[in-house]
């Protein structure tokens, strides 16, 4: 893509990048009233049966996602056009969500800046080693590495050590406003769950809790995942790396059913979100479909996203994810091909 090209495509884009009172407003009806009208109703059903209750807490927890795709429109103050009303709105749903709005705000920031940047990579964003790195890594690196990519610890272990563990402690280089907004959100944290216990029961809060916190948060994390772990994505160094690609190739189009973007608050439009962070995410789609060169973009679906499960190491010769068995056997191969031409030598 030529650098015409790109202004282009930005000027395109830039009509978008406002957000709409009544808009906000709208979405803020739609997601919160559910939210709490399904966490009220589990709570009523604990009296019949958990097994009534608890698919409401799964419902619940789909909301609880579009509540962080909200407090993510806030973190890039395209959810309202004061950032004033940003930072408010943005502490309350990072208190629901258990994220700290600007230590979280400033690491997705750098996220954006340097994302698929080989060089500048490990702030806010999934660890990735490249075939070459993870070859020349140690061996408890490499054994880290493994714990780390496995399915069962980033979707399972995950979502618990992000939400209890990562987001309640400030980075060391924070600054005093960043610092004080992360103690703030902790204390409401808490103070809110103690008082929904006192109201409810700590028995019912977490049986109700629990789930949406868990379901929620892997749900998240896969997102989060899936919408840069893709086969053919983009990655290069910084050199070589630009951002407008970046934002097209090395963010996916997740093409999800209708109720499901909806409840993801449209965040699949992820290579539309890359390129213009300030569009609200209720214009993300709108952005896609009237924007012609965005529909050629990597896209994936619900069935094919599950292939990217298997997807472990950036391969930086061939442009594309590759698995732990695809080396090994790789290796296997180049070991042998090496074999036999020192036998046919020697003959």
């Amino acid at each position: 893509m030529t650098i015409q090209k790109q202004k282009n495509l930005r000027k395109q884009v830039a009509p978008f990048e406002k957000a709409v009172m009544k808009d906000s407003i709208r979405q803020l009806i739609n997601t919160f009233l559910p939210f709490f009208t399904l966490w009220f109703l589990a709570y009523e059903s604990l009296s019949i049966s958990y097994f009534l209750a608890f698919p409401l807490t799964v419902i619940a927890a789909g909301f609880l996602v579009r509540i962080f795709i909200i407090f993510h429109d806030c973190c890039h103050y395209s959810f309202f056009k004061s950032r004033q009303h940003n930072k408010i709105l943005g502490t309350i749903t990072g208190v629901l969500t258990m994220f700290p709005y600007s230590q979280w705000g400033h690491s997705h920031a750098i996220h954006h800046a340097t994302s698929s940047n080989l060089d500048k990579r490990g702030t806010g964003d999934i660890w990735v080693l490249t075939v070459t790195e993870y070859k020349e890594a140690s061996i408890w690196k490499k054994i880290a590495y493994r714990i780390y990519r496995n399915p069962f610890i980033m979707f399972g272990v995950g979502p618990i050590y992000v939400f209890l563990i990562t987001n309640r402690f400030n980075q060391k280089n924070a600054k005093k406003q960043e610092r004080m907004n992360t103690y703030l959100t902790n204390v409401l944290i808490v103070a809110l769950a103690a008082a929904t216990c006192w109201l409810v029961g700590w028995q019912a809060f977490l049986l109700i809790q629990g789930p949406i916190f868990f379901i929620s948060g892997s749900i998240g994390i896969w997102l989060f995942y899936v919408q840069h772990q893709f086969e053919d994505s983009y990655f290069e160094e910084d050199e070589h790396w630009d951002y407008v690609k970046a934002a097209v190739e090395g963010s996916s189009f997740y093409k999800l059913p209708k109720l499901l973007q909806w409840l993801t608050g449209n965040i699949g439009f992820h290579h539309v979100h890359h390129l213009s962070p300030r569009v609200p995410n209720y214009k993300l789609e709108a952005v896609h479909q009237h924007t012609q060169p965005l529909q050629n973009v990597p896209t994936i679906t619900l069935a094919t996203s599950l292939r990217s499960l298997r997807f472990r190491l950036w391969d930086e010769e061939n442009k594309m994810f590759v698995s732990f068995k695809e080396i090994k056997t790789r290796s296997a191969a180049t070991k042998a091909s090496r074999i036999s031409s020192q036998t046919k030598a020697e003959l």
